[in-house]
């Protein structure tokens, strides 16, 4: 278990104090729960020492801790930052081997896109205990992967795949993920019963049955080879009206010959050969005639093929666990960089998670909208001047050339007054 850091040097009162029930907090839950990982980076530069970058490419990308740009606290906040643009990222921290065989599993931690990001992951690994970590990268062999994927308008989901006899199996559901820019709270459960939950910002968004929802097994119940359809059995829901009849004039060729074209007045026929009107799309072209459709007034509905056993079907009870878990990673792509992990947690108790994303996340989360809403007015405010003195500007220099464009008809006007 990792221990949890406290130099944190000295600040204002209120955050003292919310790191020492932060800590008493997780004293008391530990009575109870099981913590085989907790990091919240609250010992400055000491995170170095527990987190390993992977040095299977030299182009990595570098992690550096910030809270970001706006938060609820400048300490607590703190967290691992993705700061270079088009990079590939492999990080990953080690703790004392453990099986959650006959237990829950509950993997935790916070992700803010600060930088509202447009293409990246934002999702740990877990890992066995046999991981290279200098060798981590996208190729290593994991055991869960979970946490949000965004790129494009397309992709915005939380990934939830399961490694089963050494084969990813993704999760069949669309579970949404976050993209406002704000600090979530990402949490898997993993039960021994074979059933699983995913709650974001502590609500639960999908749940069902690892068997169910993830491709492990063959189907319990197939198709019976021995039964087909019968002949009679109508299963069109429409068909061709038998009373509609094409149109004396629908055929027409869908190319014509333009007559009004004319022969270039350098065309050679010896060089280029015989010259042909150019052929051009016909304008009353309608296409293949079909005829129009009705209710099929024989439509009996799907078949329903009878089911049988699946003799290839064999129950495992042994899915949701895993043996000597003991490596969390960040093995991600970024476009955009800027995205902040924090807040991590491994734990077997589901109550003592959500009291800790409440401990953390949940005392944190208006402060930081608060800053960034106070951020972006005065931003407002900013361009409003610049806007403002710009355009006061272009007044005045508007109105000293009109005054000095009258000025010049005066002086104008003078002279033809002299001269005459």
């Amino acid at each position: 278990m990792a221990a949890v850091p406290s130099g944190c040097g000295r600040g204002a009162p209120s955050v003292a104090l919310l790191k020492l029930l932060l800590l008493l907090g997780t004293a008391l839950g530990s009575a109870r729960a099981t913590v085989y990982f907790q990091e919240q980076f609250l010992d400055g530069a000491k995170w170095r020492k527990r987190w390993m970058n992977s040095e299977y490419k030299p182009d990595f990308g570098k992690f550096k801790l910030t809270a970001g740009k706006f938060y609820g606290d400048p300490v607590l906040d703190k967290g691992l930052q993705t700061s270079e643009n088009s990079k590939f990222y492999a990080i990953s921290s080690r703790f004392k081997p453990f099986s959650n065989k006959g237990k829950t599993l509950v993997i935790q931690y916070t992700v803010k896109h600060e930088q509202k990001i447009d293409c990246g992951g934002g999702y740990v690994k877990i890992f066995p205990s046999n991981l290279d970590q200098k060798k981590l990268s996208g190729d290593s062999h994991y055991y869960i992967m979970f946490g949000p994927d965004i790129c494009g308008s397309d992709t915005k989901k939380v990934h939830v795949i399961l490694n089963y006899k050494n084969k990813p199996h993704p999760i069949k559901k669309l579970i949404r993920c976050k993209v406002d820019g704000y600090t979530h709270l990402y949490t898997l459960i993993i039960r021994p019963d074979q059933t699983y939950k995913v709650k974001i910002d502590n609500e639960m968004v999908a749940s069902g049955n690892l068997e169910d929802d993830l491709d492990f097994l063959p189907p319990k119940k197939i198709n019976d080879p021995t039964v087909k359809k019968p002949v009679d059995w109508d299963d069109r829901i429409e068909i061709d009206d038998p009373d509609d009849v094409k149109p004396e004039d629908w055929d027409e060729p869908e190319y014509i010959m333009d007559t009004s074209a004319e022969k270039p007045g350098d065309w050679d026929d010896a060089v280029n050969g015989e010259w042909h009107y150019p052929r051009v799309k016909n304008p009353l072209y309608r296409g293949e005639w079909k005829p129009r459709q009705i209710d099929n007034p024989n439509y009996r509905g799907v078949w329903p093929h009878p089911q049988i056993d699946n003799p290839n079907y064999s129950p495992d009870y042994s899915i949701y666990s895993f043996e000597n878990i003991s490596v969390i990673g960040l093995d991600i792509w970024q476009v955009r960089a800027g995205t902040i992990f924090d807040n991590f947690l491994i734990t077997d108790d589901e109550e003592f998670a959500e009291d800790f994303g409440d401990e953390t996340w949940g005392e944190t989360k208006g402060p930081e909208k608060e800053m960034n809403i106070k951020q972006a007015e005065e931003e407002q405010a900013r361009e409003r001047a610049t806007e403002e003195k710009y355009f006061e500007q272009r007044f005045k220099k508007k109105l000293e050339r009109k005054t000095q464009s009258g000025r010049d008809r005066a002086v104008k006007n003078t002279v033809t007054k002299e001269e005459l």
